[in-house]
């Protein structure tokens, strides 16, 4: 195995391989994987660094700043900007998300084969279901352990149940979990099955080569072919990467249509369709304890309002990040933390039909969005419902965090009138977005689409795209293992087309 830290690379450097991949998170790492055990030799390129597991921070605003991109400040622009979070690091945001684990929904997947019927061939079902079964098996995915839950993911539980809501513990790509509460830092023990110490690792040990602290700048193009990716390393040296069979970006859904941007390859629309799910969240008191910091990070989810695209999920934070969304300040603040092991916070992630667009502006990344009315009306649906379960689990008063309305609720009474008549504008609701898709799509249309439907680039040879940008559409649950799933069928499409 081989990893070139690109903070030592001082000079220019060449390097060769069959297949080039640009981003190391569930995308790449999957088609490191796939192409290194049908034989072919790969380099990996990842903008940040290596993070070991003893590495990570006990401070979520200690790994934001260290871990993610723009210090966890990357903010979509527009009536209502909303910020959304991108690990940058080798794995991705795979060592700092929720370990949240979904197959593809077969609904959503039969929306993509109804609109662009070459897709149903192009990606058989038969064949990401099987790649599915493989991955959940090397990824230890199983359901959250009731001992080590915690009461913010039991208590869920309870709520659901009492409203006659569709629930389960969520299913998790971990090994030994001990509920230490620190995913969206990094497992300072090594417990979560991050793709970079699985799937990453397995392509290494087949003799892949990741350059970490190197960015990606352009797509290097000879004759209407991919011939390779130049890099400029954190340690001063540019680094030219040939590749002899394949260019595969994998970069994310604002970064890869970036790289393409800056490439001169502007074909079809290229940073447009941006599509996410971004999520409301609500507060809860309860009489006893529940110290949200502890447990599983995220154990427990609501599904049965999917269709109406919400889905409900425990939320964690560490005393950092719960301190900074409590209200007052002085006296007022003091109390407020010192209460804090008796509020726990729980989120709605929604299935929004908003569309955007990633552009680059003087040299800099910009992301429009602007939520629909319906998925504000979703907002609005999702408090509300996050509120009945809170009250129905035993909250004594819900925080709801909307700008216009009452700030705090003692009953549930309430509820009712914020999803009927709350506020209309997006910009009245703390939101977040977690999920990113669509802006390098693929379809069998190339006035519509980026890349075909087998991954491959409309109009040049031998370049692939594997992320999240190539969905049709947005998926209304975790992303991660669909993401590897696709990005696995890719890496055969590719190599099928060089042999």
């Amino acid at each position: 195995m081989s990893h070139l830290d690109g903070r030592g690379v001082t000079s220019d450097l060449a390097l060769e391989a069959d297949v080039v991949v640009v981003g190391s998170g569930p995308a790449g790492s999957a088609v490191a994987r796939e192409a290194t055990a049908r034989g072919a030799s790969v380099v990996v390129v990842e903008e940040g660094p290596w993070v070991r597991a003893g590495e990570f921070p006990l401070s979520a605003f200690d790994s934001m700043a260290s871990h993610y991109r723009d210090l966890g400040t990357s903010t979509v622009l527009g009536r209502a900007p909303i910020p959304y979070l991108q690990g940058r690091m080798v794995g991705g945001s795979s060592p700092v998300n929720g370990a949240i684990c979904w197959r593809m929904p077969r609904d959503v997947y039969d929306e993509w084969v109804a609109a662009d019927p070459a897709l149903g061939d192009a990606l058989p079902w038969a064949d990401l279901e099987a790649i599915t079964d493989e991955v959940e098996q090397r990824l230890g995915v199983a359901p959250t352990d009731p001992a080590v839950a915690g009461p913010k993911n039991l208590l869920m539980a309870r709520g659901a149940e009492a409203l006659g809501l569709e629930h389960r513990p969520i299913r998790r790509n971990v090994r030994g979990c001990e509920g230490l509460g620190r995913c969206v830092q990094g497992c300072p023990r090594g417990f979560k099955q991050s793709v970079d110490v699985t799937l990453l690792g397995d392509a290494m040990d087949r003799g892949a080569t990741v350059l970490s602290s190197a960015e990606a700048r352009r797509v290097v193009l000879q004759s209407g072919r991919a011939a390779g990716v130049e890099a400029h390393a954190q340690g001063g040296g540019v680094v030219r990467v040939h590749a002899r069979q394949a260019v595969v970006l994998a970069g994310s859904a604002v970064q890869t249509p970036v790289l393409l941007l800056r490439s001169g390859l502007g074909h079809g629309p290229v940073g447009e369709n941006f599509q996410c799910h971004p999520g409301v969240s609500m507060a809860g008191r309860f009489r006893e304890p529940v110290r949200m910091w502890e447990g599983a990070t995220q154990g427990h989810e609501v599904i049965g309002l999917r269709h109406e695209g919400l889905k409900f999920e425990a939320l964690g934070f560490d005393l950092t990040i719960l301190a900074a969304r409590l209200d007052g300040v002085g006296s007022d603040l003091s109390r407020a933390i010192a209460d804090m092991a008796h509020w726990l916070e729980w989120g709605a992630a929604v299935r929004a039909e908003a569309r955007g667009r990633v552009r680059v502006v003087f040299g800099r990344t910009v992301v429009t969005y602007a939520p629909t009315p319906r998925d504000v009306g979703l907002f609005r649906r999702g408090l509300r419902v996050l509120g009945e379960m809170m009250f129905a689990a035993g909250a004594e008063e819900v925080s709801l965090g909307v700008r216009g309305f009452a700030p705090r609720l003692t009953s549930p009474g309430a509820l009712a009138d914020l999803e009927k008549s709350g506020p209309k504008s997006a910009a009245a609701y703390t939101a977040a977005i977690t999920h990113m898709f669509g802006t390098c799509r693929m379809g069998s249309d190339r006035a519509t689409s980026v890349v075909r439907p087998d991954f491959r680039h409309h109009r040049v040879a031998a370049l692939y795209v594997a992320d999240s940008s190539v969905f049709p559409t947005n998926l209304g649950v975790n992303p991660q293992v669909s993401i590897v799933a696709m990005a696995t069928l890719c890496a055969r499409r590719a190599l099928a087309a060089a042999s």
